[in-house]
Order: structure tokens, then C-alpha cells, then sequence
């Protein structure tokens, strides 16, 4: 039997369908609310709409769970590859043997990008953030690369060339910024190594791949390859649904991620760190201002608007901050900073009662500082991992038939109806 919510709008009754999810997830539709009764919801930032149902992600906030497909995401970082993870999310099933091959020859074969596309980096100015020249660029790729006649092979191709050229264009946007020269990617290496290869390989000083360093970056991409319906996704999915291609769905989604909210968390927990120790703040006073309702100051890196427990993904990003640093034998002052502000916070009661825990953003940024990524790349380089998970949220809602074109409803707050009056009467001339 159908389940339903009963709503009572002045002594009329209207019957909801409920939707339930496989995981016990439950929702009252909607969609039909203001044909049938006038009325509409206002829910302020989407925290308690659903927007689309999805097979991709599970994520349960309380219990800090997070699934892709329906593997733990610690099972993930684990045992796959970036690669398998990719191919899990955009496919809907680990791939084959055969298929693993194939794949990893696609992202060979697409790696390189057209050189024509190397003069519109060169007139970027000096200075120019990397996630405003990689969401250009993305959005340019559509120009050098039309759609082919077969659109089940033109979707397959697009989405390998995406996963395969991303890498490749913010390696050149770094190289170039600082006047290097491009590093061009090699066939015998793996996604990870390629890339850290292209960042930091020169004439002068050949880059020696660290197995540890390219671990750290494969578990980095894998945490953050997708999370639900979060800002830049649900940009991916509003933009796509007015039938756009998919390189300016996903130009849409880089830009969303660009903001310090989002995708600069990290770096924002980074220049947090290091206003601490050049101020030579205590912790406790850094912890007393983040309580503080008068003070503006906000400690960055803990709190979720999704998890109410430990994010899974900052355990496994914690550890392997440490393992690296320790193989790497570094001492990031940074580290010491960050181990002694989350001691604090988990003790203290305002924080446990308001559920600020420590999220992914909080470690990883000291992750890439120990790989080497310059700072303002830190955001680039969560979109290189978030890029299958905005695939896949794409590819599943060009594919739902119920589907429609995203056009929210507002409740209008304005002034009435006001006459207007004409120039000469608002204006007298001097």
C-alpha cells in the first residue's frame, strides 16, 4: 500500500505520497503542492529539499556514514585506484579486468591537449586564480572537440577526454603561471603519477615519484570523487538541465566550488594555520573568538552542514597526513597547530553540542602543502576529484525521464504595486 503525509491547510486535508529510499530514506513529494493547494515550501538553502532521487552516493550525516555506489568509501581509499573509483561512480559497477584496460588506455590516448588552447593561457594575466582559467578552459574544450554523429560514443568519449585532459590543463595552468616550461603526460604512467610528473617535472630538477606521495593524492581524489547533492553538484545538475554539453555543465560546477565555503575550505584552513602561528595566537583564544557570537572570527575546517559526527573522510585524510610527513620525514609546524586545536575543540562543550567536528578540509589541506601543491591550487585539485562524481550526477539526470529544467519558486518580499513616475517629475532641471 502507498504511503502518505496528510497535510491540513485550513480544515482541507491533502495527501502526499512519501518516497522511500533503499536505505530507509524518506521523503514527502512535493511536486504537485502548489497545483493542488496554492502553496509552495520555503526551505532556505535547500537543507531539507531533495531535489532528485540518485543511485551515486550515500551519505547518512548522523551515523557518519558515506558509500559510492554502495561501498564504504573507507573500503575504497583502501584497496582502488582513483581510476577504479572513477569508473565506479560514472558506470554504476567496479570495472572488469578488460574494462580497466581499456579505460586506462582511453585516458592515455586523450591526455594531450590541442596546442592551440596553450595561447589562451599565455594571455591570462599574471596572478589569475587557477579555478577561474580551469573553469574557461573546460568551457573552451567544447569549441576544439564537437560533438560526434553516435551519442552513446560521443558521451563515452567526452567523459574520458574530460577525466583525461582536467589533469593535463591544471598541470599547464601552474607551469605557465610561473613561466615553466609544460611538462607533456607520458603513456607508462598511472593517473596519479602523471599528473604529479607534469606539476613538478623539469629540465633542471627531474621529479622523483614518491610511492607515498602518490598514495596521499590517490586517497585525497578518492575522498572527495563525490558527496551528494552539495553546492557544486546540484550546480553541475541545475545548469545541465537546461540540456547544456556537458564541458559547460561542468565549468558551472568549478566555479561554484571556487568559494571559501566549498572547495577553498582547505585552502582557507591553510591561511588559517598560518595567521595562528604568525600571530602566535594560543589555542585556547583561537577557540574562545570561534565562541564568540560578537567576534566575526570563524574556525575554519570543523562543522558540517551535512554530518553531525566525525566525517569518515577526515579519519582516513588524518592519518594519512601523518603517515605521509613521517615518511617524508617533514616537520609542518602547521600539523602541530591543527592536532592541538582539534584536542581542544573534541573536549569542549560548545563544540560537541553544536556538532562541529573536524571535516575532510581540515587535514587535507596539509596534505598537498606536504606533496608540494602550491596554495591557490588546492581548490583546483578538489575539482580534479570531484570531476567523476559531477560526471556521474550529469550523466543521471540526462538520463532520468523525469527530469525536468530546474526553476526554483521564491516567496516575493518587495513593495506592492507602484506607479511609475516619469523622469521629469522625479527631476527638476538645475
Amino acid at each position: 500500500m502507498p504511503e502518505y503525509a496528510e497535510l491540513n491547510i485550513n480544515g482541507k486535508k491533502h495527501k502526499l505520497p512519501v518516497v522511500l529510499g533503499t536505505e530507509g530514506e524518506k521523503a514527502i513529494d512535493i511536486s504537485k503542492l502548489r497545483q493542488d493547494t496554492g502553496f509552495i515550501t520555503l526551505d532556505v538553502g535547500y537543507g531539507n529539499t531533495g531535489s532528485c532521487t540518485s543511485s551515486i552516493t550515500f551519505m547518512d550525516g548522523e551515523n557518519g556514514i558515506l558509500r559510492y555506489r554502495g561501498i564504504p568509501v573507507e573500503q575504497l581509499a583502501e584497496h582502488a585506484t582513483f581510476k577504479e573509483t572513477a569508473y565506479l561512480l560514472i558506470h554504476g559497477r567496479l570495472p572488469t579486468w578488460e574494462e580497466h584496460r581499456q579505460f586506462s588506455v582511453l585516458l592515455n590516448d586523450h591526455s594531450l591537449v590541442h596546442e592551440d588552447m596553450r595561447s589562451f593561457y599565455q594571455h591570462y594575466p599574471r596572478g589569475s586564480h587557477p579555478m577561474g582559467i580551469l573553469s574557461a578552459m573546460l568551457n573552451a574544450l567544447k569549441s576544439f572537440y564537437p560533438e560526434l554523429e553516435n551519442l552513446e560514443e560521443e558521451i563515452n568519449i567526452t567523459v574520458t577526454r574530460l577525466l583525461a585532459k582536467i589533469r593535463t590543463l591544471a598541470a599547464m595552468s601552474y607551469k605557465i603561471s610561473r613561466g615553466h616550461q609544460v611538462v607533456y603526460p607520458r603513456p607508462d604512467l598511472a593517473y596519479c603519477e602523471n599528473f604529479l610528473n607534469m606539476m613538478f617535472d623539469s629540465p633542471v630538477r627531474p621529479y622523483k615519484i614518491h610511492p607515498d606521495v602518490v598514495k596521499a593524492l590517490r586517497l585525497f581524489w578518492i575522498l572527495h570523487a563525490d558527496h551528494e547533492q552539495n553546492c557544486s553538484t546540484s550546480a553541475v545538475r541545475i545548469v545541465g538541465s537546461g540540456r547544456v554539453n556537458l564541458y559547460a555543465a561542468i565549468s558551472a560546477g568549478i566555479a561554484a566550488l571556487w568559494g571559501p565555503l566549498h572547495g577553498g575550505a582547505n585552502q582557507a584552513v591553510v591561511e588559517m594555520l598560518e595567521n595562528i602561528q604568525n600571530e602566535g595566537s594560543s589555542i585556547q583564544r583561537v577557540i574562545e573568538r570561534a565562541k564568540d557570537k560578537n567576534d566575526p572570527y570563524r574556525l575554519m575546517g570543523f562543522g558540517h552542514r551535512v554530518y553531525k559526527t566525525y566525517d569518515p573522510r577526515a579519519k582516513i585524510m588524518k592519518n594519512i597526513c601523518d603517515t605521509l610527513l613521517s615518511k617524508l620525514t617533514t616537520q609542518d609546524p602547521f600539523l602541530e597547530i591543527a592536532k592541538k586545536l582539534e584536542a581542544v575543540a573534541l573536549k569542549d562543550d560548545y563544540f560537541i553540542e553544536h556538532n562541529l567536528y573536524p571535516n575532510v578540509d581540515f587535514y587535507s589541506g596539509i596534505v598537498l602543502r606536504a606533496i608540494g601543491i602550491p596554495t591557490n591550487m588546492f581548490p583546483v585539485m578538489f575539482a580534479i576529484g570531484r570531476l567523476p562524481g559531477w560526471i556521474a550526477q550529469w550523466l543521471e539526470s540526462m538520463n532520468d525521464p523525469n527530469w525536468k529544467l530546474c526553476r526554483p519558486r521564491q516567496i516575493y518580499t518587495g513593495p506592492k504595486i507602484t506607479d511609475y513616475v516619469p523622469f521629469e517629475q522625479r527631476y527638476k532641471k538645475p
